[in-house]
């Protein structure tokens, strides 16, 4: 397996040469692009780099209630998968927000699987794999599809093309309450892409207001109160565990280190040492 990253904040304000010296000099192997672009991908190319995943325009707008914008969110994507198909690219990272996040995931579930078959079939065609993002969406509604075991049955239920699968992300399901580990043993085979992300259990928090968010104040950054999300190491999360269950899977792609930790989230420094940490828990667990 390899490791990357997925661009933190404020790296992603630098040029694009800056951003690939920093993740040579590291020692990163890939690093996932924002768009199909091929500059950035001929500048990955050149230092020996892996591109990872790639973001796609255009995914809300394909679970609108509305057919006209929906139709329009469908091409947007197409057209983001047609250049990634032009460069070489293989994974596509889609968060699967609806755009009205009042949504219950019961509607956005029906037009996803009338919308998506066409979208996986245009992507299978050119070799490429969607992996859906398991991030729960905003609060307070957490209208995210494929964010949950529940919506992986039902989804895989109906479509089920290999072209079809997930970003494995231990951290969002710490966060929720789901056996991050058994989730892999049940979906493994689907597992397409993975961030490295984990999520620490804030246990006085977790006694003040339970899994509710609190009344008084404001949680720090990427965190609800009871829970936050950290670095690799940082949290609940057993790598050494995750990395041998992916090779039994079959998985041997990229861990894209996702860095949202409030305490190396302040600057360009900060999150340069953050990055700097992941890899290294992440390189001793695979």
């Amino acid at each position: 397996m390899h490791v990357g990253m997925r661009i933190p904040g404020h790296i992603a304000k630098l040029p694009i040469e800056e951003q690939i010296a920093f993740a040579k000099e590291v020692g990163l192997d890939a690093i996932d692009l924002p768009s199909p672009d091929p500059a950035y991908k001929k500048a990955l190319d050149e230092a020996g780099l892996l591109a990872g995943s790639f973001d796609v325009a255009g995914v809300s707008e394909t679970l609108h209630k509305d057919e006209s914008v929906r139709a329009r969110g469908v091409e947007r994507m197409k057209q983001d998968l047609a250049k990634a198909a032009e460069l070489g690219l293989k994974t596509a990272f889609i968060c699967l927000v609806p755009a009205d996040h009042t949504m219950p995931r019961r509607e956005s579930y029906a037009i996803f699987i009338e919308t998506y078959p066409e979208i996986v079939a245009f992507a299978e065609e050119r070799g490429i794999s969607l992996a859906m993002e398991p991030w729960p969406g905003p609060a307070p509604y957490y209208p995210t599809l494929a964010c949950t075991p529940e919506m992986y049955r039902a989804i895989f239920s109906k479509i089920t093309s290999p072209a079809l699968g997930i970003c494995y992300d231990p951290s969002h399901f710490v966060r929720i309450g789901v056996d991050y580990i058994r989730v892999l043993e049940e979906f493994g085979d689907r597992v397409r892409h993975v961030h490295g992300k984990d999520t620490e259990i804030l246990h006085e928090g977790r006694y003040l207001y339970g899994t509710l968010r609190p009344t008084f104040g404001t949680p720090i950054g990427w965190s609800e109160g009871d829970w936050r999300y950290t670095i690799p190491g940082s949290g609940e999360v057993n790598w050494t565990k995750v990395a041998a269950l992916l090779r039994i899977k079959g998985y041997d792609g990229v861990i894209s280190i996702e860095l949202e930790d409030h305490l190396y989230g302040s600057s360009v420094e900060a999150n340069k040492e953050g990055i700097r940490k992941a890899l290294q828990h992440l390189r001793m667990a695979i």
